[in-house]
């Protein structure tokens, strides 16, 4: 079965996935990486993770990815950076200092969420330092798709007719917000800057046309056909760049004679509580703080809890949610090797409803299946997971449920399997909580549950009942099986 994915440059339904390689094993994809002036985010983790996935599954579906993140390294938020955080400083160094710590943030950060490097990883500044930058303004300017105005270097829209076809606007709706601030020097409020000219004391390098910086629109459409030519697979990136960063950069790289990418991803974006993350809101999360509190798995739970298209809201209940999940799956993982060491755990007898070996295989096979169809049809990560959580709660039945014998062990093995090679080479989950595997220690629980039993021994029914309800508080659940004995699960 094809992957289907929808396209933003198209608007349609789900298209077939078609790489431009011959042979259709390769795949070129570019996305939209940080401008590094501040430490990263959970939104910035979330587009990152986003596309960490969509790549694996392509390499588990048996496409080779070539994969392009690029770093801005220069530009007004990190300069605006560095004059406050290394005051009196040379500028040209203390941005270099600002970029180098905070990508240096980002790195570490991604690491830690197990997130894998990029093939590729192209920084603005390399591409000014070996004037592809330049290269690529002159040949807009050669082909009159651009024009130079007082050391500035504008692109002219009017030239580019079939622009917003990405963010599906006419010209007529976007000339109607457009203004030209002070100090540009552009023919039409729409054009906009391929090439800055210098301020005084601010980075800047050599060009026919003086000496200045790049816009940031430019980097984008320079180094992803630089290193992924002129067309390539997949471009990636959030909602908020659809306009005007990504439909800048289909102007300039068709103006350049370019025919850039056949596929456009947008994923949603992250709020705070129903409110847009902001540091003057206090509700700005890094991912640092998160991780303090939760691993990567549970962040990661959260992220694919919803499609990537669609907006998500964070909030600390929700983290708490997806660490039950994780526990769940890890529980699971946890009972199957006790099976497969022949240890008994928490196991019932009654085997009134037992379900045959082969009903449950064909169970895991439709769950399976429906996993791979989910992720097939643009990449719908809540819904692979609610597929991997049935093939928990299927083989709970014969873990915890009705009863299990030795006939059934190659079936949970299968399942077990399948989510730790699922979860680990498309998610990258390590299904590991370093914080807090149980709500409260295991020795402790079954205290509490010898405890009960002596009260009901005794005929204390509400002190028994008691025990259950605050461990039920804690989102610790007792079972009573028929031949008097009690287990426990989560909630």
């Amino acid at each position: 079965m094809p992957i289907f994915i929808y396209n933003s440059l198209k608007r349609n339904d789900k298209e077939p996935f078609k790489p431009l390689d011959p042979k259709g094993k390769e795949v070129k994809m570019y996305v939209c990486g940080p401008t590094v002036y501040d430490e990263p985010h959970i939104g910035h983790a979330r587009s990152a993770y986003i596309f960490d996935v969509i790549r694996r599954y392509l390499i588990y579906r048996g496409y080779k990815v070539k994969f392009v993140r690029n770093v801005t390294d220069v530009d007004d938020k990190i300069i605006d950076k560095a004059q406050k955080e290394f005051k009196g400083e040379d500028l040209n160094a203390a941005v270099r200092k600002v970029s180098i710590k905070y990508l240096d943030l980002y790195h570490e950060d991604l690491k830690n969420l197990g997130i894998l490097e990029p093939d590729v990883e192209p920084k603005a500044t390399e591409y000014v330092n070996n004037n592809k930058m330049q290269e690529f303004i002159k040949q807009l300017i050669d082909r009159e798709y651009a024009y130079v105005s007082e050391g500035d270097v504008y692109f002219d829209i009017k030239k580019a007719k079939k622009y917003g076809k990405l963010s599906k606007q006419t010209i007529k709706e976007m000339e109607s917000g457009a203004r030209i601030t002070l100090g540009e020097k552009k023919k039409d409020p729409l054009d906009f800057a391929l090439w800055k000219a210098a301020k005084e004391g601010e980075p800047s390098w050599d060009s026919p046309w003086g000496k200045g910086r790049p816009g940031w629109h430019i980097e984008c459409s320079v180094m992803s056909t630089d290193i992924l030519g002129d067309k390539f697979d997949i471009h990636g990136g959030g909602l908020d760049l659809i306009f005007p960063h990504h439909e800048n950069e289909i102007a300039q790289s068709e103006g350049a004679g370019k025919e850039f990418a056949s596929y456009w991803i947008h994923h949603g974006l992250l709020t705070i509580n129903g409110q847009k993350m902001a540091k003057s809101l206090g509700n700005f999360i890094i991912i640092k703080d998160v991780l303090k509190k939760y691993s990567a798995d549970v962040l990661k739970l959260f992220y694919l809890s919803v499609h990537y298209s669609s907006p998500v809201d964070f909030s600390w209940d929700k983290m708490e949610e997806k660490e039950k999940w994780l526990t769940k799956f890890i529980t699971f993982l946890a009972g199957v090797k006790k099976k497969e060491e022949g240890k008994d755990f928490r196991v019932w007898t009654d085997l009134k409803n037992k379900i045959s070996v082969e009903k449950l295989q064909n169970e895991i096979e439709f769950d399976i299946n429906e996993f791979h169809k989910h992720m097939d049809y643009d990449f719908h990560t809540d819904q692979a997971i609610a597929s991997l959580n049935a093939i928990v709660i299927n083989c709970n039945r014969i873990l915890y449920d009705i009863g299990y014998t030795k006939e059934y062990l190659p079936v949970l093995q299968k399942a077990k399997q399948f989510i730790l090679k699922s979860g680990k080479e498309i998610f990258g989950l390590n299904f590991e909580n370093k914080n807090k595997l149980l709500p409260i220690p295991e020795k402790e629980i079954n205290n509490w549950i010898v405890k009960r039993n002596e009260f009901k021994k005794q005929g204390l029914f509400k002190e028994a009942d008691k025990i259950r309800k605050e461990l039920k508080g804690k989102g610790i659940i007792l079972k009573d099986s028929q031949d008097g004995k009690t287990f426990w699960d989560l909630e």
